[in-house]
């Protein structure tokens, strides 16, 4: 059944959204913001010829190089500014989240509030700057390695060229870094989400006319075209479904009396999400099982050989690929859900209520309840994003279709956009409950 806000906001009409100015304001903010980040994959690096790049990438852009240039919205094929996009964040967020959780020091920060949070920030952007220079020296100097027919793809390497692409890269990187900040305080949305899914809608209609193309000249058929497309909608729904799914419990509250009159007695519900950690998983699986699979992916024919069979079991489609993939997706879900969802706090905040579960004593009874439904929950959840992360990839290994219509690159967009039209709605609420307080005829008043 839905709930109360959920039927006020079905009800919601364009007149009410033309009065929101303030959400007016904040959309135009985003879309303004993503038209800027779209430009910049655009702008080249210097010193790197176009065409032979172009050639190169279609020699080895097929396998695992092909999910990291879709998650960069086409800015590493392109080697622009944006090549390394977001991931150097995404990983840095991942190594202080983790270090937050096994560093007393780093954990009684996040307790701090507002200030702490800040702290683990500014420990986040240093460890972006960190990460982005190395991988963007690795790139530079794996650009001077790679040659094709016509000759290198760096016009005149050496130790300028090194410097200015790691300059470029790095400063592209911190660009998106703060350029994302400033979409999520300013605009709608998660703003690193929403540059990762701009990048990925960008390029779906180069994804489309490639697929075609295919089916033109016979590689694979119509049949298995129609297929994949009807068995990516049938994934957009059980994602809509999978994230909307939540587990209610009922939370009693003590009637409580003060004079004459009796306070309390109600009831309410604690959801708890199917899928806790959203998005985050299949996000974080893929940037860290795109780091060492890129640097060997650029070294070429001209790496170790032990770099090449590591290269050979990460390619796309391979089993030792889904394998981790499916481990760090599982391993994500419930790292990021302990780090979202803490249930002694959660009791503690229940009991200083007098809220109580029915049949579940306060305190740590009722923390080890909420642990053990949680665990079942994160169990499911997982297993519903490593099967659709997995799923479509054994059919798409098998055919050179385009990872577009992955399951990773489905559920972000989905997952994005329901977060982001949730905080439409929220807005346009907060907009009329502010207009129905502005009507109101308030008595009382002198």
């Amino acid at each position: 059944m839905a709930s109360a806000a959920e039927q006020l906001a079905a009800n919601i009409n364009f007149g009410a959204f033309a009065k929101a100015t303030d959400l007016k304001k904040r959309i135009w903010f985003t879309l303004g913001a993503l038209i800027i980040y779209r430009l910049g994959t655009y702008i080249p690096l210097p010193g790197i010829d176009p065409h032979i790049l172009q050639e190169i990438f279609r020699q080895q852009g097929g396998g695992i190089l092909g999910m990291f240039d879709m998650l960069a919205g086409g800015a590493l094929h392109r080697m622009t500014i944006f090549a390394l996009n977001i991931m150097p964040y995404i990983s840095a967020s991942i190594i202080v989240q983790l270090l937050t959780a096994v560093v007393p020091t780093m954990e009684a920060l996040k307790k701090e509030g507002e200030s702490g949070r800040k702290k683990l920030n500014q420990y986040t952007r240093f460890g972006t700057v960190a990460l982005a220079t190395v991988q963007a020296y690795g790139l530079a100097v794996g650009l001077e390695a790679m040659s094709g027919s016509a000759g290198s793809a760096v016009i005149d390497p050496g130790l300028f060229f090194r410097i200015t692409t790691v300059i470029t890269l790095v400063g592209g990187t911190m660009f998106l870094m703060w350029l994302g900040e400033q979409i999520t305080a300013r605009g709608i949305g998660n703003g690193i989400s929403l540059i990762i899914f701009a990048g990925i809608v960008a390029e779906l209609p180069r994804a489309l006319v490639s697929t075609l193309e295919l089916g033109r000249t016979g590689a694979i058929s119509s049949l298995f075209i129609i297929f994949m497309l009807l068995m990516a909608v049938g994934v957009v729904f059980f994602i809509v479904f999978m994230e909307r799914a939540q587990r209610r419990l009922l939370v009693q509250y003590p009637k409580r009396q003060m004079g004459n009159r009796m306070f309390g007695g109600e009831s309410s519900h604690l959801p708890l999400k199917l899928n806790t950690a959203g998005v985050i998983p299949p996000i974080f699986a893929s940037s860290l099982l795109l780091l060492p699979a890129t640097v060997g992916g650029f070294a070429g024919a001209g790496g170790p050989e032990w770099l090449q069979t590591a290269v050979r079991f990460l390619a796309h489609g391979q089993p030792l690929y889904m394998l981790m993939y499916a481990a760090l997706i599982v391993f994500f879900c419930f790292f990021y859900t302990a780090i979202v969802f803490n249930p002694a706090e959660t009791a503690d905040n229940l009991r200083k209520y007098g809220g109580f579960i029915p049949g579940i004593r306060p305190g740590k009874n009722t923390s080890d309840y909420l642990d053990f439904v949680l665990t079942r929950l994160t169990v499911i959840g997982s297993a519903y994003l490593v099967a659709v992360c997995l799923l479509p990839e054994f059919l798409i290994a098998q055919h050179s279709v385009p990872f577009y219509f992955g399951g990773t690159s489905l559920l972000i967009v989905v997952t994005v956009t329901m977060d982001t039209v949730a905080q439409i709605h929220s807005h346009l609420l907060a907009h009329q409950y502010e207009g129905l307080i502005k009507k109101a005829k308030l008595r009382g008043r002198k």
